[in-house]
């Protein structure tokens, strides 16, 4: 069995992944092929990847690299699992570009890789690198599983299950512990044992419908009053948009408040410049978060490259329970990011959503979820039409397309005129140079 993974110089991504397949006994014997474009972060992950190979794994794996374009089809051939965690651009320039010029604009945001002008740019200059990854996988590997981790995973993922022949499904990091922080946030560890949940909806706001201990009580009656009296407090805390989202609509989202304070029109308002300090909303986190990681990871580097000390238990990540359920056929649930056949009867059926999916060896089986409630769907609704229509300027190279899923951006839209959302967006394609090239006039 081989497992690729595209992007390996996201080490510290890939040592959870590929570490959580060597911990596993029916993975732990596989090819393992790392690709990258920068061969300096390659070779730091297969140095740490043949640490943790020969530290856990008894040596077991049979690691290979394989650097640039040229040999992308080599380290695809064959196989059976890839996974993929890209970041076309990254930190310098595209993330700061990303940041910089919608700032002069008036526009803020947090994260910007998910949705509104930061998510959409990341989108087009993503979409072609994985339709070339999409090429060459449909030739030497067409029945791998393509695990998409890379983000925005909504509109990468969809277009790939779209427009290509791949099996692909998009994973977050966020559902399998959702309701886990949430009950440790409000002081009720004691119904974490044998809960029962549902969730579904769109990535990143995916919904936790249901949730109710082990005898079957529901939870969310004590979850809304311990959340409000946090809210109301005095003290400030890091989730103050997911608990306005209990207060107001009824339900607590998947992805964390700094995330979801930008994929609405509530929270970040010129007008309104007091409700960053209210919902204590972390404004350009995602690139000083980047400083702080790279920073972090040059001395974590240097500390595992001096010993070899390095080592690995198995995380959360649902790739290698994914692997491991199609491998053996033990049934495995997971939260994945599919196409909306008829899965969530009120949003768009070219939609990627986000709902339980069941595994084996038969592959991944997404399950029916039925309606959301009305403000839910219509929340998920708001974002669903820029990222089909991020969708649409990919495949279709028209860049008016680019414009108008800007301006159906619920944030871009409440804070810029439509005017200003053409001129951000021409002097952000500009900006991105040969990343845009589809899109010159």
């Amino acid at each position: 069995m081989k497992i690729t993974f595209m992007g390996a110089g996201s080490t510290v991504f890939a040592r959870n992944v590929l570490g959580d397949c060597m911990c596993t006994e029916a993975l732990c014997e596989s090819e393992i092929a790392l690709y990258d474009i920068d061969e300096e972060r390659l070779k730091e992950s297969e140095i740490i990847l043949n640490a943790i190979n020969k530290n856990i794994n008894e040596g077991r794996a049979d690691i290979k690299c394989f650097l640039g374009v040229d040999n992308r089809k080599a380290a695809l051939k064959d196989a059976t699992f890839v996974v993929n965690a890209i970041q076309v651009g990254g930190y310098d320039p595209c993330t700061i570009t990303d940041f910089e010029i919608p700032n002069k604009y008036g526009l803020k945001q947090t994260i910007a890789d998910t949705m509104g002008i930061g998510g959409i740019m990341r989108a087009l200059r993503t979409i072609p690198v994985m339709a070339d990854f999409a090429k060459d996988i449909e030739e030497v590997c067409p029945d791998a599983f393509f695990l998409n981790y890379t983000n925005p995973m909504a509109m990468l993922t969809g277009f790939m299950q779209r427009f290509t022949k791949v099996k692909t499904i998009g994973l977050c990091h966020s559902v399998q512990v959702c309701s886990e922080n949430l009950l440790k946030d409000l002081g009720m560890e004691d119904k974490l044992e044998g809960r029962k949940e549902l969730i579904a909806g769109i990535n990143h706001m995916g919904w936790l419908l249901e949730i109710y201990d082990k005898d079957g009580n529901d939870l969310y009656p004590e979850i809304k009053k311990r959340a409000e009296a946090k809210n109301s407090g005095e003290e400030k805390h890091k989730d103050m948009v997911r608990y306005e989202y209990i207060k107001h609509l009824g339900y607590y989202c998947t992805e964390s408040s700094e995330h979801n304070a930008e994929y609405n029109p509530f929270f970040i308002k010129s007008k309104y410049p007091e409700l960053i300090d209210k919902f204590n909303i972390p404004l350009d986190e995602y690139p000083r978060r980047c400083v702080e990681q790279i920073e972090g990871w040059q001395k974590e580097k240097n500390q595992i490259l001096q010993d070899g000390k390095v080592t690995h238990e198995r995380s959360k990540e649902y790739a290698s329970y994914i692997m491991e359920a199609i491998v053996t056929n033990i049934p495995y649930k997971i939260g994945g990011n599919v196409i909306n056949t008829g899965l969530i009867d009120n949003l768009p059926s070219d939609a990627c959503v986000e709902v339980p999916c069941m595994v084996d060896a038969m592959g991944i089986h997404p399950t029916h979820v039925g309606k959301l409630p009305t403000q839910l769907a219509a929340m998920n609704v708001s974002n669903i039409s820029a990222q089909l229509l991020a969708i649409e300027a990919a495949v279709t190279k028209d860049r008016s397309k680019i414009y108008q899923a800007a301006m159906m951006d619920p944030h871009t839209a409440a804070e810029l005129s439509i005017d200003d959302i053409i001129k951000m967006c021409d002097e952000m394609i500009e900006a991105h140079g040969d990343y845009m090239k589809d899109f010159n006039k």
